[in-house]
């Protein structure tokens, strides 16, 4: 018990005599980390780890932007280790870790994301490399506006000293838009919060088009590439817009987030044949080969 008075009285001792101007506060040698991972269930909470490696000297590790609570340092075996927290007064904040033989853990939640409407938002920066994991029940993200379809994966790596804005639905509001061409039927999933009117597939010109009557919101495409395939332009009213590309299999996702209403045209380079048009052109070639060759014979 005394121990532990001591150490805690020493790492305060240390926090007060460091001079904090003009420069954030770092307490001994920044700690080597092993892991550092953000987790982020569909409820919109931010939990964080950071592994510290087993070090004979102090160090700090430095914590994320944002309101932090419930934080504990912990041993590998789940128990509480003496550690001191530092401010350098703009609102970076560190944890001290003292000398010790096994790793330390330090883990807390953090408060920063937004819910607004439907989607979710956050904004991520650290020094060092890290990992952001979701819950199961989050398929698909936006990440600098590009949308990621998680599928199997568990998440993202981000490398450091970069800033990243993370977005997901709360519910994916997912339409479906069925279009028949010939005898042929495609299903266009469109998933946008907000109404999307007067969808049209033009095989002629090889687009799709439909009405977005919101500012601001994604609207995500995912399409066979049978019926339309890329290279891709879209255009907004008469302007290019720009957009995202991903693909899974034969299966082509197209992502925007047009900044005023209107028109978006989507145009493909190929689309689906349109075969009754060739079908008398053909016939008439048939026929066309077929009546000299007829000529060479003969009934008896």
């Amino acid at each position: 018990m005394n121990r532990k008075i001591i150490s805690i009285f020493a790492i305060f001792t240390l926090i007060l005599v460091i001079p904090t101007a003009n420069a954030q506060l770092t307490i001994g040698s920044e700690a080597k980390q092993e892991l550092i991972e953000v987790k982020i269930n569909d409820k919109g909470e931010v939990d964080v780890k950071h592994i510290v490696k087993a070090s004979n000297m102090p160090g700090t590790v430095d914590l994320f932007s944002g309101t932090i609570s419930n934080l504990v340092v912990t041993n590998e075996m789940g128990e509480e280790k003496d550690s001191g927290i530092a401010n350098d007064t703009k609102g970076n904040l560190s944890v001290f870790i003292l000398p010790s033989k096994e790793n330390s853990i330090i883990k807390y939640n953090l408060e920063n994301i937004i819910l607004k409407d439907n989607l979710f938002t956050t904004q991520i920066s650290y020094p060092e490399k890290f990992s952001v994991l979701f819950d199961d029940q989050i398929e698909m993200i936006f990440v600098n506006n590009n949308v990621i379809f998680l599928e199997n994966k568990k998440g993202i790596s981000v490398n450091g000293k970069g800033e990243i804005i993370i977005e997901f639905y709360s519910n994916i509001p997912k339409m479906i838009k069925e279009v028949e061409w010939e005898e042929n039927k495609f299903d266009v999933e469109i998933i946008v919060d907000s109404k999307i009117e007067n969808f049209y597939f033009n095989q002629t010109s090889k687009s799709i088009s439909f009405e977005v009557t919101e500012v601001n919101e994604y609207v995500t495409i995912s399409m066979s590439e049978e019926l339309l395939g890329g290279p891709y332009v879209i255009l907004l009213d008469t302007e290019k817009i720009r957009f995202s590309k991903s693909e899974i299999g034969e299966y082509v996702t197209l992502s925007m987030k047009p900044e005023t209403t209107g028109q978006v045209t989507i145009i493909g380079t190929t689309v689906i044949p349109e075969f009754s048009m060739f079908i008398p052109l053909i016939m008439g070639f048939l026929i066309i080969l077929t009546v000299p060759a007829m000529r060479k014979f003969s009934l008896r």
